[in-house]
């Protein structure tokens, strides 16, 4: 296994059991995110449409 796919995963187990919040939540804990998340997604959204946002998460699902 690849280590994005390692990392996919691992991410999605987290994101099945914890949801998206508390896993961000834990990751802060843990160490490996740091920031406010709700600041950083405020400014990494700005401007992007409700259909660009969907399209973009389609394609990373794909990838």
């Amino acid at each position: 296994m690849k280590p994005i796919e390692l990392r996919r995963k691992g991410e999605q187990v987290l994101v099945d059991n914890l949801g998206q919040i508390n896993t961000i939540r834990f990751l802060q804990q843990m160490g490996w995110a740091h920031g406010d998340y709700t600041k950083e997604r405020e400014e990494l959204l700005k401007g992007v449409t409700r259909e660009e946002f969907l399209q973009n998460l389609e394609r990373i699902r794909n990838l």
